[in-house]
């Protein structure tokens, strides 16, 4: 079992108590060259870094006066807000661990994780049911308000060391249970530094929070944007419309979304233009981008610098950039990840062997860097399988090109990206198996327009539906009473006759997925 304690033993030698390498390092220095600026804006509500930093310090009062001492972790599930940006920052800067909740995941989901990560308190911007009796709920809001205002500014019971646990992130279950990838403090801040060497973050900068920050995506520019001194902007929930008019009205320079949002964000921009000149920088990521909407999305925002990035959760989450994305959309590079980012190796190496292999040649991703995770919280088997001799296996296919561009063919343990979700197969497929009716079940990602990709059932039942739909509607049914709506199947296809297998006997998913995929050039730009 993975504790705090044995936390140190994962993590290479260093200077442990080093503290310009912890979360609280990027709010030091903004209070030093930034005091009077805006760090954040939240619809009406707007908190210079001096006020942030007041915030902050009676958060410390607030998590002590319900009890939380160092090292306990905190569940957070709530829509992006400066609140939600507190927790993210205050949780570890005061020596706990936060905890992000997907606001989309079922009760089960939820308490899972939360079970898991043996959180005792969870803040929460909505009324939920089926939580544990002994867990403490603060509302995060008025709730939460009047407990900040009458807790007292408090330092750090015991000040965070580099490789200090500061997050477990919750990842979707490719074995039915999801896993809770341990980041540490100089997890956070590698990353923070690898972005900021390859991107330019100034006191200018103006970010927009538009991912969900219970996601890598949604935090990935947090502590850069306040190294800087710059500004983050609130997006609470995803419009097209709405997030041309924070772009306008606070003159917003960079954010990151997943393609799903841009393809939104360019046809809204085409039909209705704002005065977006100010957005200099858009970055993507999450799941597959056509080309062609690269192409419609640079024709709507030409004045942005584009940038394709790939991550992953476990490293934090950057592992290869593609910057000016828009001068290469007619060169093969436009299809691939872009090069390591400046801080992080890649190697691609036979899935087998594990033997780095020559460039051109398909092989698994291997990733070094200080922002490679340092395990899976309580999965000692898994932590051990992914990270080996210094490298994080991520089990996804791919190959280099001569210019140290990392191009992904294939998804490993069959991940499906649908509009920036991680959805496993293996997680669905549990769900399915459970119905009475089901004898075998493959589920794997479909080409779709809107969402990059769909999940898709093939599944094998005892015998012949009188009513093929009816029972269709009943398979969706059941899968909803286990599993989030959108890893619930959007097609499913029911036969009587066996999938095919392997000489071993193992579904040949690539059969069924290739007639979805043979007019494309690859699942993966």
């Amino acid at each position: 079992m993975t504790t705090l304690e044995t936390l140190h033993d994962l993590a290479p030698a260093a200077d442990a108590t080093n503290a310009t390498r912890t979360v609280g390092a990027p709010m030091r220095r903004a209070l030093a060259t930034s005091r009077d600026r805006t760090a954040v804006v939240c619809g009406e509500q707007t908190l210079t870094y001096a006020e942030l930093a007041d915030r902050l310090a009676r958060l410390g009062g607030l998590l002590a006066g319900l009890g939380l001492r160092p090292g306990d972790r905190v569940g957070v599930l709530g829509a992006n807000c400066h609140r939600y940006l507190e927790l993210y920052l205050g949780i570890p800067s005061h020596g706990l661990v936060i905890v992000p909740l997907n606001v989309r995941h079922t009760a089960a989901e939820r308490t899972y994780a939360l079970r898991d990560a043996g959180a005792t308190v969870l803040f929460a911007d909505r009324a939920l049911d089926d939580l544990d009796p002994d867990l403490r709920v603060v509302d995060l809001g008025a709730e939460y308000e009047a407990l900040l205002a009458d807790a007292a500014p408090t330092e750090p019971r015991r000040a965070p060391a580099e490789h200090d646990l500061a997050g477990i992130f919750y990842t979707g279950g490719t074995t039915g249970a999801a896993k809770g990838v341990m980041l540490t403090h100089g997890n956070l801040v590698a990353n923070a530094f690898h972005f900021m060497a390859c991107w330019p973050f100034t006191a200018d900068t103006s970010w927009l929070v538009v991912a969900p920050m219970f996601h890598a995506a949604g935090t990935i520019g947090a502590l850069a944007t306040i190294w800087a001194g710059g500004t983050q902007v609130m997006c609470p929930a995803f419009s097209a419309d709405g997030v041309l008019d924070l772009v306008e009205r606070h003159g917003v320079t960079a954010t990151l979304v997943v393609p799903t949002m841009m393809d939104a964000l360019a046809s809204e921009q085409t039909a209705r233009p704002r005065r977006v000149s100010s957005l200099k920088w858009l970055s993507h990521g999450s799941s597959p981008a056509a080309v062609e909407l690269l192409r419609r999305t640079h024709a709507a925002f030409p004045e942005a610098e584009m940038l394709h990035i790939y991550g992953l959760t476990e490293t934090s989450p950057i592992v290869t950039l593609l910057p000016g994305e828009q001068h290469l959309l007619d060169s093969p590079q436009a299809r691939s990840c872009g090069r390591a980012a400046v801080g992080v190796e890649v190697i691609v190496v036979d899935p087998a062997e594990r033997t780095p292999l020559p460039t051109g040649v398909v092989g698994e991703v291997l990733i070094r860097g200080a922002n490679v995770t340092a395990g899976y919280w309580n999965k000692p088997a898994e932590t051990a399988a992914a990270l080996r001799d210094g490298w994080f296996a991520s089990g996804d296919l791919g190959l280099i090109d001569d210019g140290g561009h990392l191009f992904l063919v294939d998804r490993a343990k069959d991940m499906i990206v649908s509009g920036g979700e991680n959805v496993y197969s293996a997680e669905v497929e549990n769900a399915l198996f459970a119905h009475p009716s089901v004898v075998e079940v493959a589920v794997f990602g479909v080409p779709h327009e809107r969402f990059g990709e769909a999940v898709h059932a093939v599944v094998v039942l005892r015998s012949e539906p009188e009513d093929a739909d009816a029972f269709t509607e009943e398979l969706v049914a059941h899968c909803r009473r286990s599993i989030a709506g959108y890893k619930v199947p959007r097609s499913i296809e029911t036969r009587t006759e066996p999938l095919p297998k392997s000489g071993a006997g193992k579904i040949l998913k690539r059969e069924l997925r290739a007639v979805f995929w043979s007019d494309r050039e690859s699942q993966l730009t």
